[in-house]
Parts: C-alpha cells; structure tokens; sequence
C-alpha cells in the first residue's frame, strides 16, 4: 500500500526545504517531489551498499560485527578512561541528540565541536564582534528587491534557495523576477554570477579591501584610488548606490569570504557595511550554511553553554578560545586521547597533521554509512537517518527550527543517534562514579 506524505523536511543543506512530497511503498521510498538533484539523489541512495546496518568493533586490526550493548559498553569505557576526550561533527543530526552531546561532553571534562570551526566560524567571531541585523527566508522572499551574492554558489551548493527566496521567488509584495535586482561579487564567474543583473569579480583575498572601500561609498567618502581589489571605483560607487537606494537589501556570504584571507575580519567588515547600510535602508545580512543542522549545533551548544562551538569543559566549566579549543588545532597539537565523531567524516577531510593523530587515538564513530573516518575507528555505531527513518528538530539557516518527520522504518535494531547518545551517556556516569 503506498502512501504520500507531504511537506517532509529535506535533511541536505541549510535551507531545509520542508516543501517536499515522499511517495512510500513497501516500506521503501519510491518518489520524491520537489526535491533538488542532491537531496533526490540522498533519498534513492540513502540504503546504498555503503549503509552500515551492524555495530563494530575493530579487533587485532579488523572489525567484528557486534551486539549494540557491547558497541555501546566499549564506547563509554574508551571515552570514561580519557583524559580529554573530544566529540566532534554534529552538523548532520537532531538538536536532541546535540543536547545529549553537550550533556556528555561535560560529563567526560573534554571539548564539544561541531563543523562550524571548519566553515563559518569566522561568521560566528565577527557576529560576536560587531553584532548581526538579520531576518528569515520568508520576510527576505515577501520584500527583497535586492540581492547580493557574494563568495557563494547557490545554484550548486543551496540548489532550491533562489526558486523559494530570492531572485525567482513569488513573494508577497515581490512577485516577479523583474522586481528583483541580483548582484553577485565572487573572484570568478560562476554559473550564479551568469544569473546576476550585475556580476563584480574581485582579486582574490581582497575581500576585506572592496568591502571597506564599498563602507567608504556608502558614507559618501572620497576613495583616492583608480581601483579597489581589481573593481574600479566608480563600479564601487555605483554598487553603494543601488544599495542605498533599494527598499530591502540582503546580502548572503558564503565560505569563500569565510576562508578566505581575512577570515572574520572579512565577516566584520561585511557586518558593518550592512549597519552603516542601515542608517539609509533596510538592509540584512545572513551566512548560507552548508549542514542541514549545523545552525541547530550552534544553536543548542550556545543554550546550554553560552558559546555556539568549540567548547572546553576540562576546568570544569565552559571555556571558549576558537584556535585553540577548534578540534582541527587540538588534533595538530595531539592533546586529545580519544575522539567521539557524530555524523561527519574528518579523516577524509582534515589536515594530515590532524588525521595522523586520530589514527593515533581511539575513536568511536556514530553515523549510517561507511567513510574514511569509519575506516580507522576502533568503534563503529549505525544510526537510523534523521528526516527519513526517525523524528527530529533542525534549524533552517536562518534560525528558524522545523521538526522533520519519520518517513520510513529504519533498519532492524538501528536507534537515533539521540538513543545512542542517552545510553552512553548513561554508562559513562556510572563508569565515572
């Protein structure tokens, strides 16, 4: 018997488009609409060959299928005898079991992150230094006749976000393409920027320059050079221009003004442009997130920390110094004796300096398929998949939370990565006394 459920949450990006339709049969999914071409292809493939359906431990060098008792048993012994355990990833589950997390993480005196410190962290640090004027999705679709791209993609990495909320969008009060001004500034013309009204190619790592020139145009300063970061000044004025004089201006940011040289310097100087843009207009600002959830990581890691990433329990209260509590920097350094990875793949994707030393400790691994990471733990637990085989909250990138829905039953005897969490959790405080 098929049936369809509607307005399912797509568990891919930070948009988390919640406009989908899942046909069911059988058990199985067998048609998805309204999905992008990313999140189609995690629904056709998400029970691939690389599913991981048993828990393992890894014995003399090889891996031994294994009850979930035991898998959990010996995780909570590896991470109870540490000394500065660290639980990394985060991203890519529930906020419930990013609140059990936390909860261990302090429990084991070790250090909680999440993927934020690889991606937008600077965003985090420039918010913390300037302050941030921002909305949701919905308001920047109903109003925003001006758009800015700037270091970001869209069209392949948030393939959906500017169908439902910006350029091709039917807001309420912006119903057309044409009521709609597109400008995208990024250091080569992408397949957005062959979409824009107005494409700036700037020299790379020269972000923090044309941003502070484009400050200068906007307060009316004089800019005593013929160019700015390979843009010339009057392209500068005339883009200050149609910023001033737009009703509601937003611009998105993307990693490419995040890792770039400048880092949150970048992120400052792009904040300020957008207060100082307020003293004319209406104008917001907003990072476009990579991970379905990792605003919901920062979200839930900040309530109950006070800091949204990177936090060290090891004094016994929460301590916060990205650069040195970022897991990247504490792996460098191999401080940590032993590693909790929740949904992500650092071995495939870290400095070697960084992955010589997790092949150094014990790690444990939670997360429905096979990886790099997967392949030098000594502990392997499958989880059922948030957003299709179990409930689940996640925060849009734009802060706004939206519950996902179970769309089919997860494998014989897999739990949510929040189950996994609570039963270490509980083994860990009757380990530590």
């Amino acid at each position: 018997m098929e049936k369809t459920i509607y307005n399912a949450v797509c568990t891919i990006c930070g948009c988390c488009c919640d406009d989908l339709e899942v046909k069911v049969g059988d058990g199985k999914i067998v048609e998805v609409k309204n999905a992008c071409a990313i999140s189609l292809s995690k629904f056709q493939n998400y029970n691939s060959e690389e599913r991981i359906i048993k828990p393992m431990i890894k014995k003399n060098g090889e891996f031994k299928e294994c009850s979930f008792k035991e898998a959990a048993e010996k995780a909570s012994m590896i991470l109870a005898e540490a000394e500065y355990p660290l639980i990394y990833g985060l991203s890519l589950t529930s906020t419930e079991a990013i609140g059990k997390a936390v909860e261990l993480a302090e429990v084991l005196g070790g250090v909680i992150d999440n993927t934020t410190s690889v991606c937008h962290g600077p965003s985090l640090i420039g918010v913390h230094d300037i302050g941030v004027v921002t909305c949701t999705l919905g308001e920047i679709k109903n109003r925003a006749d001006l758009i800015i791209y700037w270091a970001s993609n869209p069209v392949f990495s948030h393939p959906r976000h500017l169908a439902r909320y910006t350029i091709f969008s039917k807001g309420k009060f912006r119903k057309e393409r044409k009521e709609r001004k597109l400008i995208v500034v990024d250091v080569r013309k992408t397949a957005t920027a062959k979409l824009a009204d107005i494409f700036i190619q700037a020299i790379p790592n020269q972000d923090y320059e044309l941003l502070s020139a484009l400050r200068m145009a906007v307060k009316g300063e004089e800019i005593y050079l013929d160019e700015v970061a390979g843009v010339p000044v009057n392209k500068i004025e005339e883009l200050a221009d149609l910023m001033i004089s737009c009703e509601f201006g937003v611009l998105f940011f993307g990693l490419g003004l995040t890792m770039s040289l400048g880092k949150s310097r970048n992120i400052d100087a792009a904040l300020s442009l957008v207060r100082d843009l307020n003293e004319k207009t209406k104008f917001l600002i907003m990072p476009m997130r990579g991970h379905y959830n990792v605003t919901g990581a920062n979200e839930v890691i900040a309530w109950q920390t006070g800091y949204p990433f990177a936090v060290d329990f090891s004094q016994g209260y929460p301590k916060y110094n990205p650069g040195e509590t970022t897991t990247i920097e504490l792996l460098t350094r191999g401080e940590c004796d032993a590693a909790l990875i929740i949904g992500s793949d650092p071995a495939a994707h870290f400095p070697v300096s960084a992955v010589k030393h997790l092949m150094k400790i014990p790690v444990i691994t939670i997360d429905p398929h096979k990886n790099a990471t997967t392949l030098i733990s000594n502990v392997v637990i499958p989880t059922a998949i948030t957003g299709i085989e179990v409930e689940g909250t996640v925060y849009r990138m734009d802060g706004v939370p939206l519950e996902c829905k179970k769309l089919v039953e997860p494998p014989l005897g897999l739990k949510s990565d929040e189950e996994i969490l609570t039963e270490i959790l509980a083994n860990v405080k009757k380990l530590k006394g």
